[in-house]
């Protein structure tokens, strides 16, 4: 398998179970908060402004403003006068193509399937499932509030949806952006995995 793999996800659709798991089939190197830590060392920039970069992102007019309206797509302006968040993305950025050029490997969100995409062995992903599914494994794997769950997953997609959408410019989860969508909750993570995995087997025998 001489591909990268990015995994884009809805929240609680088990994207990142899922991804890990693909790369444990595959063999390669599984990468999600590792970026963060390896962008933090080579930055020279706190793990936790990298975490919290994503979770500005509730509202995409008022995160483009803050942002600068993606500034550091225009030429003129220097890195030092670029936001924090943007700084932040460009290193987060960085890492990312170096493991894609390191080799095959798993990345989970973090506009990789944007970043990436002049690359020709990379295969972007989208993992997607129904609200039911998704809030029985938020409330049991991350502790959400059965009262609240609903509410919290519309809210983490927004983010996601918001901060992919002003940093790529193109629409999160949009169906022409990814090479397979898949959804999760109609079939399980672990059908998904071998599903996934088919699929790239036959993009490998071309």
């Amino acid at each position: 398998m001489k591909k990268v793999i990015t995994i884009s996800r809805q929240y609680g659709s088990g994207g990142r179970e899922i991804g890990a798991k693909l790369a444990e089939k595959f063999g390669i190197p599984f990468y999600d908060n590792e970026l963060i830590t390896r962008a933090a060392k080579e930055s020279g920039y706190a793990e936790a402004a990298f975490h919290n970069a994503e979770t500005k992102a509730t509202n995409s007019l008022l995160y483009s403003i803050a942002m600068g309206m993606s500034a550091y797509g225009n030429q003129e302006i220097g890195f030092t006068q670029l936001s924090l968040d943007d700084r932040i993305y460009l290193a987060q950025s960085d890492v990312i193509r170096k493991v894609a050029e390191e080799g095959p490997c798993v990345i989970v969100g973090r506009c990789a399937d944007y970043i990436l995409k002049d690359y020709d062995n990379v295969i972007n992903i989208f993992v997607y499932a129904d609200m039911e599914f998704r809030k029985e494994r938020a409330i049991r794997i991350d502790g959400l509030d059965p009262k609240r769950v609903e509410e919290e997953i519309v809210k983490m997609d927004k983010r996601r949806g918001n901060y992919y959408n002003y940093h790529s410019g193109e629409k999160w989860g949009k169906a022409t952006n990814y090479h397979l969508s898949v959804m999760s909750s109609h079939i399980g993570i672990d059908n998904t995995v071998d599903c996934i995995k088919a699929f790239i087997d036959c993009l490998d025998k071309e």
